[in-house]
């Protein structure tokens, strides 16, 4: 069964003529995407500290402290499918991150397609983590507890910069991946039986897909489609989040697993009521809030010296 809270909500935006992510030039849907906040997210709890950044390379960034003094820090990439969102349409969910898990949260706001097509936005996700740890000393934070996470097309990115700083000799402490896109293939059997009616459609999908990934055989590329790894092994731990009526359920149950087999630590959990999308609407879905503290406490945990 569909939560009632989000069926109210799609609900709502059927009756107030919402228009379809896939029908909106991208400047237009990520200007509508930043306006829709302001009715599904709750107000920003107060941190103790927020910094705006920015790599040598230019690229933006956002520092969440919950308090002072040495911290792990968890690196955060937004959803939107590459396409949209930026560092506002996530800061209720980095600040909450923050405060729960006890930890710095730097949000990464790299490249959008389809101005910046793949690998565009790996490649930024990549560096920004990296320079997270050469300038540990200057931000307060422990470079031996650095995690990754993110939500959607951010989760996608976290489990590409886990791989790729695995094979880089500089591995991280926790993945923390919220419904990701993990196989850009879309043939996973939850991208047919939820692929209409629940806000995140199979031809919104094609957009975003269409935007970042120009040419199909791009698809197969490991850092598109993280499930297509030849080598799962070696990576942090990590929980990987879904939700029942999303067209992504199955992709991140399939990573989950594979991560499990090639003999990563990987804990597994769906909100079987909810839709993609759910974690940054804490204003009109309660169990938002239940998955962030979920989320939250197993990142506590992890990153526990």
């Amino acid at each position: 069964m569909l939560d009632p809270q989000a069926r109210a909500l799609i609900d709502l935006m059927v009756e107030r003529k919402i228009p379809a992510i896939h029908t909106l030039a991208p400047a237009e849907a990520r200007r509508l995407y930043n306006e829709r906040r302001f009715y599904t997210q709750p107000e920003p709890p107060p941190v103790a500290e927020v910094r705006n950044l920015g790599t040598d390379a230019g690229l933006p960034l956002r520092l969440y402290r919950p308090a002072m003094g040495t911290l792990p820090l968890l690196v955060y990439f937004h959803g939107g499918g590459h396409v949209i969102g930026d560092l506002e349409t996530h800061d209720v969910v980095c600040r909450t991150l923050a405060l729960q898990a006890g930890c710095a949260v730097l949000a990464v706001d790299y490249r959008l397609a389809p101005e910046h097509r793949f690998p565009a936005a790996a490649e930024d996700c990549i560096a920004a983590t990296r320079w997270a740890r050469a300038q540990a000393a200057r931000l307060g934070i422990d470079a031996a507890r650095i995690a990754v996470g993110g939500d959607s097309a951010g989760g996608n990115l976290a489990a590409v910069v886990a791989i790729a700083l695995r094979d880089l000799g500089e591995p991280l402490a926790f993945q923390l991946l919220v419904y990701p896109a993990v196989d850009a293939h879309c043939t996973a059997p939850s991208h047919q039986t939820n692929g209409q009616g629940y806000l995140l459609t199979a031809d919104s999908i094609a957009y975003y897909r269409g935007h970042y990934l120009p040419e199909p055989a791009l698809q197969d590329d490991w850092r598109a489609s993280p499930l297509l790894a030849p080598d799962l092994s070696r990576l942090p731990p990590a929980l990987v989040l879904t939700a029942g009526f999303d067209p992504l359920r199955d992709e991140g149950r399939q990573y989950a697993d594979a991560l499990s087999e090639a003999g990563n630590r990987a804990q597994y959990v769906c909100f079987e009521r909810q839709i993609h999308g759910f974690i940054t609407m804490g204003r009109v879905l309660d169990e938002a809030h239940t998955a962030l503290a979920l989320c939250a406490a197993v990142l506590r945990t992890a990153l526990a010296a």
